[in-house]
């Protein structure tokens, strides 16, 4: 018997190790993680020569290029869509997203935890930022009968310049929920940051690899009210900023807010004039159109070589727990350099979800690895640009 005793002990370990790994098995598929699932093409290695680290820091920028093998350099740029973290302070109670924040352990970063690599791999992230931060707030009177009015507190900047998002774009239907002071205050969260912003009275400028960025933004959201541009009006502004820009900056993106919301392609006709503005930003010098609102992913084009991408969805959308739709994408482009000569500009799309989970929404944006979600995000951006007569022919998931 006592022979046995030593033979049973060590059965009771190895069978132990097993349930524990089975068990951590389970929680990586409950909590998709970007480390250990996302495929290596999607995540740029330090050793890819045609990799580029971003800047040393928000508020220093880089100076110095970085040659590649064949004597040009490179500057990538990664957009993603709506980032409304927070609570809808027209609902009592503890909000989703602060529920979800204490499951986190109150680290804001978990918002960007599976994209972090991705951000942090390039020359330069930005995001729209749709919302506001401030400790105290008051609702004006044209606001108050609307259904989400959203606030976070100023240390949630943090969750940007923790996870490599550069700059933000502040033009949209939400930055103004709290009026003047709400703005002011999340500009200061920003600033507190080192995070670059626009909107459409501020130009955000980004200095990486000695190339100067200029982000442009503005909103067209109807129905519009007296103190909005029509898109006509806008169209000439938009222009007049873009000369204005290219003055000093050698690479201009320009934002727009518009479209109507659970749209899946832009709109044409008045007062959207999705299509017509874009292409009228690039005409007047854009190199690059990028916009939100609709909360789905709208199609690209490629006109007269710029990309103009339609929708970029949501990020994190703190609004809904449970939204009909969590699928969205991150956009890559790298413009090319020989010397001060644009000589090329490519792209990339990373198919995602808004969460984490399957089952509800955790505000954790997350990369696609399941073929038939990737799939389903490739066919929806094809089947509804056949309006579109530039639309680009695919959609790559890696450089090419």
């Amino acid at each position: 018997m006592r022979r046995i005793w030593p033979l049973l002990l060590v059965l009771t370990m190895l069978l132990t190790v097993c349930l524990l790994a089975v068990q951590a098995e389970e929680d990586e598929e409950e909590d998709v993680s970007f480390y250990d699932l996302l495929n290596p093409p999607t995540a740029l290695p330090v050793t890819d020569p045609d990799a580029t680290p971003g800047p040393t820091s928000t508020s220093v920028p880089t100076a110095t290029p970085i040659i590649q093998a064949d004597g040009t350099k490179i500057i990538t740029i990664t957009a993603v869509g709506d980032v409304t973290i927070g609570r809808n302070v027209q609902h009592k109670g503890t909000s989703i997203f602060e529920k979800e924040l204490a499951k986190q352990d109150g680290d804001i970063n978990f918002i960007f935890r599976n994209v972090k690599q991705i951000f942090e791999s390039d020359d330069l992230t930005i995001a729209n930022f749709e919302g506001v931060l401030a400790d105290t707030y008051s609702i004006p009177s044209k606001k108050r009968g609307n259904d989400f009015l959203f606030l976070g507190d100023p240390s949630y900047a943090k969750a940007l310049s923790g996870n490599g998002v550069e700059a933000v774009t502040m033009e949209n239907n939400h930055i103004n929920d709290f009026g003047d002071d709400g703005i002011a205050a999340t500009v200061a969260a920003m600033e507190a940051e080192g995070i670059v912003w626009s909107n459409s009275s501020h130009m955000g400028v980004f200095e990486t690899q000695g190339v100067r960025i200029g982000m442009l933004a503005y909103q067209i959201v109807p129905p519009l009210r007296s103190s909005e541009l029509s898109a006509t009006e806008l169209q000439k502004v938009v222009a007049e900023d873009i000369a204005k820009a290219k003055e000093t900056c050698d690479l201009v993106t320009v934002s727009f807010h518009w479209g109507k919301e659970l749209d899946y392609s832009p709109r044409d006709e008045k007062p959207y004039c999705q299509v017509t503005l874009g292409r009228a930003a690039i005409d007047a010098g854009a190199d690059l159109v990028l916009g939100h609102h609709s909360h789905r992913i709208n199609p690209i084009e490629q006109y007269n070589g710029k990309y103009i991408v339609y929708s970029l969805a949501n990020c994190s959308f703190a609004g809904n727990n449970k939204p009909s739709d969590m699928f969205t994408f991150i956009f890559q482009t790298r413009f090319r350099y020989r010397g001060e000569e644009l000589v090329e500009n490519t792209f990339r799309i990373i198919p995602a979800r808004i969460s984490s989970r399957k089952d509800y929404n955790d505000f954790a944006i997350t990369p696609l690895t399941e073929n038939a979600n990737i799939t389903t995000v490739l066919n929806s951006l094809k089947a509804n640009s056949k309006k579109l007569k530039y639309a680009v022919e695919s959609y790559p998931l890696e450089w090419e």
